[in-house]
């Protein structure tokens, strides 16, 4: 497996709504691990999902665990097929930035509370799980990738809440 050049924005596979995955198959486990090194490889990545690296299928990486943001309340890795939200509470503005986007960062408001539900490609078993605060925005922010749809899209303001990135650190 190997990390892959991720799609930049306005590439449009970025646009466009992923299928969903009917099996999990040698390819869909080799493009899960493609996508784990490409997320470790990213520069502050806690995410990546498949149309990033061209491939319009459901599928995601999480993992914030390593984040100052998320290290203190997290699943560890998600390796999530046909992924979807079925409950969401609260709401936050946030900073998001994204590999797709790498020169703008932008206040994105989502929920604070979410439930998940979708198939664990390591183990192939349907999961459901509650996250909240930086995990349940970076889920969120992944499966906007399946729908076709950017940070870029959820700014709170386009003249005051999009910034330009100085630095990935």
């Amino acid at each position: 497996m190997a990390v892959q050049t991720i799609l930049k924005y306005p590439h449009p596979v970025l646009k466009k709504l992923a299928r969903r995955v009917d099996v999990i198959d040698d390819e869909i486990t080799s493009l899960m691990q493609d996508l784990i090194d490409t997320m470790q490889a990213g520069p502050g990545s806690v995410g990546v999902a498949a149309p990033q690296i061209g491939a319009a299928l459901r599928v995601c990486v999480v993992d914030v665990s390593k984040s100052r943001h998320g290290k203190e309340n997290n699943h560890g890795l998600l390796c999530m097929v046909n992924p979807e939200i079925i409950a969401r509470s609260g709401t936050a503005v946030m900073r998001e930035g994204c590999m797709s986007v790498p020169d703008y960062t932008g206040d994105v408001e989502r929920a604070t509370v979410i439930t998940v539900r979708f198939l664990d490609s390591r183990t192939g078993e349907e999961r459901e799980l509650e996250a909240s605060g930086f995990e349940a925005v970076a889920i969120q922010h992944e499966l906007d990738h399946l729908d076709g749809v950017l940070f870029l899209d959820r700014i709170v303001s386009i003249s005051t809440g999009l910034f330009r990135r100085k630095n990935y650190a």
